[in-house]
């Protein structure tokens, strides 16, 4: 899988990613800014790609 490639996400990490990437816009930032932000924003809440259902490895503990 190369690089940027968004196959692994599931539907709802992707319509996080367009919503978060929508609201960077607003405030001004570049488009390809506010991709980059909004995708790294998703990984960081969800840990990355899909991680949820049997056989996949757990997501990352919560801190604190």
């Amino acid at each position: 899988m190369p690089r940027g490639d968004k196959s692994a996400y599931t539907g709802k990490q992707k319509r996080q990613a367009l919503h978060i990437e929508e609201s960077y816009e607003k405030r001004g930032v570049d488009d390809e800014e506010a991709k980059a932000r909004a995708w790294a924003t998703v990984n960081k809440l969800s840990g990355g790609g899909k991680l949820s259902g049997s056989g996949r490895k757990a997501a990352p503990p919560k801190p604190g």
